[in-house]
């Protein structure tokens, strides 16, 4: 399997939706409807609010969303780290560990403000690798901020996304007080639209707007499913980033940029997951997008794919050992 998604060959779509189709079939198996928890923001109770109007509670409509979510993200995720030379050679292996990563966790394919939010973060990471280039940055840096503003409005702690903006400005560009000051005012616009929204409808209550972020210990795992997820979400991620520093050197100067602000991204997501949640994982897959870069670089480097081999198809049947027969 690792050599099939070595090689970007077309029909290398087809299979990775079918893999998806195997590892992601419980979803329909037991599919479940959303929980709003209190870190929701404005806008995702607004989207499902939308979406309960058009499913009428029935969680087997959420299931498909979810995996039609995962698969773009997946194929988006793919697209870009080829565009951008995340890996010397294209591939789809970007690609096939977001399914296998995302598919380690039970409560990784729920649908959730998070998982929303991961394909927002996967266009404002690749427009943060163009500014490396960019001579006329100043729409795109608006843009990031605007998005990233949004982000926030879908997940209160994703706020903290904020700052992977300026750590990343600081990483792809020289440092200019005009950019950082664009990107504020980006980061700020759609919150103008609330407020105002709020204001005109007589809903406005500053304790309300104010985020309430606390830093909580997340939850110890209850079984050693869950644990065994964990460790094999950490473990490819290591051997990835062995290979990543290894192999930087080798690497264009903007290739080594975009590896930081993978690094960056994934230290921020570290922290959202700190705030306010306690009692579920789903907020974890924020983490996705970084890990899966490193557990591609695990599978593209070593030059013999025996040892890759081996731990992807161990990853493989511990997800199907834990979605069909738990």
């Amino acid at each position: 399997m690792i050599g099939i998604f070595r090689q970007k060959n077309p029909a290398n779509a087809l299979i990775l939706l079918f893999y998806a189709l195997v590892l992601k079939f419980p979803l329909f198996l037991h599919p479940v409807n959303p929980t709003l928890h209190p870190e929701d923001n404005y806008l995702y109770r607004l989207i499902l609010h939308a979406l309960d109007s058009v499913f009428h509670n029935a969680p087997i409509g959420y299931s498909i969303l979810t995996f039609l979510l995962l698969i773009i993200q997946a194929s988006l995720l793919n697209r870009i780290s080829n565009h951008h030379k995340v890996l010397p050679k294209p591939n789809f292996l970007p690609g096939m560990s977001y399914i296998l990563i995302t598919s380690l966790l039970p409560d990784w394919s729920h649908f959730s403000a998070p998982l929303l939010i991961n394909t927002i973060m996967i266009w404002v990471w690749y427009r943060m690798m163009e500014l490396y280039n960019s001579h006329r940055p100043g729409t795109a840096i608006f843009n990031i901020g605007l998005w990233t503003g949004i982000v926030s409005l879908l997940y209160i702690p994703a706020v903290a996304f904020l700052l992977l903006v300026l750590s990343g400005l600081l990483t792809m560009r020289p440092f200019r007080v005009r950019e950082w000051f664009v990107g504020l005012l980006g980061f700020t616009f759609p919150y103008y639209f609330l407020f105002l929204f709020l204001y005109l409808s007589g809903h406005w209550r500053w304790a309300d707007i104010v985020p309430k972020i606390v830093f909580t210990v997340p939850a110890f795992p209850e079984s050693i499913w869950i644990s065994l997820g964990m460790v094999w979400l950490l473990i490819p991620f290591i051997i990835g980033g062995y290979f990543v520093q290894k192999n930087l050197s080798k690497f264009l100067i903007q290739i080594r940029k975009s590896w930081s602000l993978l690094l960056l991204f994934l230290l921020v997501a570290i922290l959202i997951i700190l705030i306010n949640r306690v009692n579920s994982y789903e907020n974890w897959i924020i983490m996705a997008v970084p890990f899966a870069a490193f557990h591609a670089s695990a599978y593209y480097f070593p030059n013999k794919t025996t040892m890759p081999n081996i731990l992807h198809w161990l990853i493989v049947i511990y997800i199907l050992a834990m979605n069909y027969f738990v």
